[in-house]
């Protein structure tokens, strides 16, 4: 299948594997995280979630510019960079934290109801986001 694949498609596909591998784990232990500490710890959630935010967006900074896109765009000007990462990050914080206000604190849903989202659409955003303005 790859071979058949112009050479931008293959990078893209390829890009889009790294990052769903190890964006996969990331956002599978952001949601972990932010659950265990607002249900265990009896967090408020969207602390919990800012919390988490926080410790994570090194992690997935260092995890996405060394594996994910590596060998994408230009390697110059980190500080650029680092200041487009952290506003693509601090869209997906928004956007999650849009789900736990809606989930838990406007429909008095459980702490779990926001992982699902955490899970399945917040990274498809981000994904984009950072190709094409944070790694491009």
């Amino acid at each position: 299948m790859l071979s058949t694949m112009s050479s931008e498609r293959r990078a893209v596909f390829t890009q889009a594997a790294r990052y769903a591998f190890a964006g996969m784990a990331i956002t599978l232990l952001v949601a972990g995280s932010y659950w265990a500490i607002a249900e265990f710890l009896h967090v408020d959630p969207m602390v919990s979630l800012l919390v988490v935010f926080i410790v994570f967006t090194f992690v997935s900074y260092f995890t996405h510019g060394t594996f994910s896109f590596r060998g994408h765009g230009e390697r110059d000007r980190q500080h650029v960079r680092l200041v487009r990462f952290m506003a693509v990050n601090i869209i997906g914080l928004a956007t999650n934290q849009f789900f736990v206000w809606l989930l838990v604190k406007h429909w008095n849903g459980p702490n779990w109801w926001p992982v699902i989202p955490i899970i399945f659409v917040t990274p498809v955003l981000t994904f984009v986001l950072h190709r094409r303005w944070v790694f491009g």
